[in-house]
């Protein structure tokens, strides 16, 4: 039995709801997505770091941040307003947020569901009742609160790559999305819609979907300063980089598996705007005691003029939830209008979200931007 959702008629009285459903709902990231989103249409803060929000996207028809209502998948219990509570102890959320906000964090924790497979249970479950599963959960979802469509982003910790024909976690949710019929964004590096099991669903989908990996600290950095090296025609001759962090993602990434997948995205952005790969690795190291800070350093060796030897080092502080979650609204908006206009298929416009975004674009930022800012006119010229 199909489970795609009916679409309400909005009354015209009645503005029109969207759904945000969250793979990995009661972490750092979805927290924080929920919070914020609650605060800044509150006007409790402004909207820093939301692209969206910037004068190239008015009037391209984007859900507003107060017609957005929030669910999702985890298999975790941790409430999202204690979850809160937490972030704001550690000084990812401002001092008093979570008070301000709670009972819309309670709303989003009462419709966040069990994921799969269970961790650490035995969970005989097929990979068809699995997807089957959560694509219901989806549906209830939208059916629920009557919502005008929904959209599933992926934001769990990242998994190692997979080593057989199974389809891993993220894979599972990615073909619930689709076969729910809601717009898809990795902003992981797990697989994904990239499983070849599901490459023919994902080339001709019937919804917008982008990935992956969302670009938010060190390769965003790169995506500026690889350019400006070969626009300048000066050789790099190394690049190399280390990450400190610690919180889920520190903990997932210190598997060698995992931290494998999500190093390949860093390396793939200087290996397309380069055209070579240059000497040096990424190291990840967990370091529990920074919480949801990171740092993130890079030494860059190049010649100039002449051969002379030169030296790039650059340092990277931030937050990773903060910085993250402006972009998972940006791109909940933007898929979310993509659908609504009609178009279908992989979104290589967003590329500006990702270090390894969907064929097509471009690793340059500036070029990104670009192409992102076209893509609004062309959301704008559709209804």
């Amino acid at each position: 039995m199909s489970t795609e959702p009916s679409t309400p008629t909005p009354t015209p009285d009645t503005a029109p709801r969207f759904g945000v459903w969250l793979i990995g709902a009661r972490g750092s990231v979805a927290t924080t997505a929920v919070a914020g989103c609650a605060a800044v249409a509150a006007g409790l803060h402004p909207p820093t770091g939301m692209v969206t929000e910037t004068t190239p996207f008015t009037d391209s028809g984007l859900p507003p941040l107060t017609s957005l209502v929030f669910g999702g998948h985890d298999t975790v219990d941790c409430p999202l307003p204690k979850r809160a509570e937490h972030l704001a102890a550690g000084g990812v959320l401002p001092h008093g947020l979570p008070s301000a906000v709670h009972a819309e964090l309670t709303a989003a924790d009462l419709a966040i569901r069990p994921g799969g497979p269970l961790p650490g249970r035995d969970d005989d479950r097929t990979t068809d009742a699995l997807i089957d599963t959560f694509a219901a959960d989806i549906t209830d979802f939208v059916r629920r609160e009557n919502l005008a469509g929904a959209v599933v982003v992926n934001v769990a910790s990242t998994e190692p790559a997979p080593s057989d024909g199974h389809l891993p976690p993220s894979s599972l949710y990615a073909a619930a999305a689709l076969r729910a019929g809601c717009p898809y964004v990795n902003f992981t590096p797990s697989t994904g819609l990239h499983h070849p099991a599901l490459a023919e669903h994902a080339a001709t989908a019937s919804v917008p979907h982008a990935g992956r990996d969302g670009k938010t600290g060190q390769t965003l950095l790169r995506s500026v300063l690889g350019p400006m090296f070969l626009q300048r025609a000066l050789d790099v001759r190394a690049w190399s980089g280390t990450n400190l962090l610690g919180g889920g993602d520190g903990a997932a990434l210190a598997d060698p598996a995992a931290a494998a997948a999500k190093n390949a995205g860093k390396e793939r952005v200087l290996a397309d705007t380069l055209g070579t790969v240059p000497q040096g690795e990424v190291h990840i190291d967990d370091v529990p005691a920074l919480g949801d800070w990171k740092t993130a350093w890079d030494h860059i060796a190049f010649d100039g003029f002449l051969g002379a030897r030169m030296v790039l080092q650059t340092t990277w502080q931030g937050c990773d939830s903060a910085l993250a979650a402006p972009l998972v609204l940006d791109l909940a908006r933007l898929l979310l209008r993509a659908h609504t206009v009609g178009l279908t298929g992989p979104r290589p416009e967003l590329g500006f979200y990702f270090k390894d975004p969907d064929q097509g674009a471009s690793s340059s930022l500036g070029e990104q931007y670009a192409t992102l800012v076209d893509f609004a006119e062309r959301l704008r010229g559709r209804s």
